[in-house]
């Protein structure tokens, strides 16, 4: 944490910066400060395709000048003077913004909790490289792969620090370890793709790589020879791996941005009934090892974990300062930064599992269409229509049957979060977090 001589140091870097835009003629300022290093390889075909190496500086300066606001970002601390003032000057001639403006001091964390999100691991370049090869390896050994669209393995440290002219003060280190590859069956016009990853803070937590190479051959020799089925209205279940995307959609709708501009189609929903009774989906920045877990927010805001649909119920906004501001309430400390000015954002969000598990699910659909994976992003914000085109397999008396690809799945938000059941099938593997789930009603359009 802070008491960390990285981190001290991006502290200090940061404090200069918020005292040069004050003697520059900042009312208030804030400043942010970010070193990260890291380090990936990738390989195809048991050859070394690429290796990586990074380390970088960054840092954003955030100055008022009355109800105006400039941000400036840089690479480098060389003129640090001149950077405020030019801060400055563009805040003086800026549009005036009512909203504009640090967080509320009384809202400022005082706590600086561990969720215990660095692993100060760093595999060099050859270990990176045996661990990407031995995962393709296991891709390529399952009967039927005919090729390999290549594996990688990466890991990346990152600290931060944060310092306000409003008194906050603070830093922490993440870091971040993974392993992917993608495997290819088939040939020509019947070739598939499909892949498996792993990612995780802590290098110790990853998925076995024979287990990452073998699902991901196992899946895409599953996937040959699709069948295009006739367009009709059916129940939809949405594998884990992408009813992820169904959390993303809802975090997008629930923006406090979103809403101050009116450009969400939930935007009238705050205290209303959007999802069926029992269905609960929470955001928690102090998930140990989380991969958005943060002590703090991008104003220095401390967030408490918080249910945002409870028994069914939307029960609130994501809120950094500036939108809580506009809409009149409150920030729940979901300000997220990087050298820009901080916007509302989720942290680790969850889909809570429901009582059946996935095989009862699947039997209580009878018919239906499995997805695996959407192309596109066939999503409008505003209206909730929903469009994208799927691949997955055909689902009849319970059991998947036949690979299906080349249809489309469309709907509406509105109705689909309504209908919405979910499995009990939890599996921790990123910020979003979803089991499976069905949707009835759903057009899937396809010959």
């Amino acid at each position: 944490m802070s008491d960390q001589p990285e981190v001290t140091a991006l502290q200090e870097a940061a404090a200069r910066l918020v005292e040069a835009a004050r003697a520059a003629g900042a009312d208030a300022a804030d400043a942010v400060a970010v070193k990260g290093a890291s380090q990936s390889v990738e390989v195809r075909l048991g050859s070394l395709e690429d290796s990586t190496r990074s380390e970088a500086e960054d840092f954003g300066l955030r100055v008022f000048v009355g109800n105006r606001v400039a941000t400036v970002s840089a690479n480098t601390l060389a003129g640090l003077s001149g950077l405020a003032e030019r801060a400055v000057a563009m805040a003086k001639v800026a549009p005036p913004d009512p909203w504009a403006g640090l967080a509320d001091p009384n809202r400022l964390t005082a706590e600086r909790p561990d969720f215990d999100l660095f692993d100060g691991s760093a595999p060099d370049a050859e270990r990176l490289l045996q661990e990407a090869t031995a995962t393709e390896d296991a891709a390529r050994a399952v009967e039927g792969v005919t090729n390999s669209g290549g594996a990688s393995a990466y890991w990346s440290h990152t600290a931060v620090a944060l310092v306000t002219s409003g008194g906050f003060s603070g830093g922490y280190r993440v870091s971040r370890h993974g392993r992917s590859v993608s495997a290819i069956a088939g040939s020509g016009i019947g070739m598939q793709r499909d892949y498996d990853a792993s990612g995780r803070n802590h290098l110790a937590d990853l998925d076995p790589l024979e287990k990452i190479g073998r699902t991901a051959g196992e899946r895409v020799v599953r996937r040959l020879n699709p069948r295009q089925v006739k367009t009709c209205t059916a129940t939809v279940v949405f594998d884990p791996r992408v009813a992820t995307g169904l959390l993303g959609a809802l975090a997008g709708a629930i923006n406090g941005a979103a809403i101050a501009r009116g450009t969400s189609f939930l935007k009238s929903k705050l205290g209303q009934k959007v999802f069926a009774s029992g269905i609960r989906v929470t955001d928690d920045p102090h998930r140990r090892r989380g991969p958005a877990s943060r002590p703090f927010d991008g104003e220095g805001v401390g967030a408490d974990p918080i249910d945002i649909i409870s028994d069914g119920v939307l029960t609130t906004w994501l809120l950094d300062s500036a939108s809580a501001r506009e809409l009149g309430l409150e920030t729940n400390g979901r300000a997220a930064r990087g050298g820009g000015s901080p916007g509302p954002s989720s942290t680790n969000l969850l889909l809570h599992p429901g009582e059946m598990t996935q095989e009862e699910l699947l039997k209580s659909v009878g018919t239906g269409f499995y997805v695996t994976e959407f192309i596109g992003h066939g999503v409008n914000g505003i209206t909730g229509d929903y469009s994208r085109g799927a691949a997955g397999y055909w689902i009849e008396n319970g059991e998947l049957t036949y690979p299906v690809s080349e249809v489309t799945v469309a709907g509406n938000l509105v109705d689909m979060f309504a209908r919405m059941v979910p499995a009990n099938d939890i599996e921790y593997r990123s910020a979003y977090v979803a089991p499976t789930v069905a949707i009835e009603g759903l057009t899937v359009a396809g010959s």
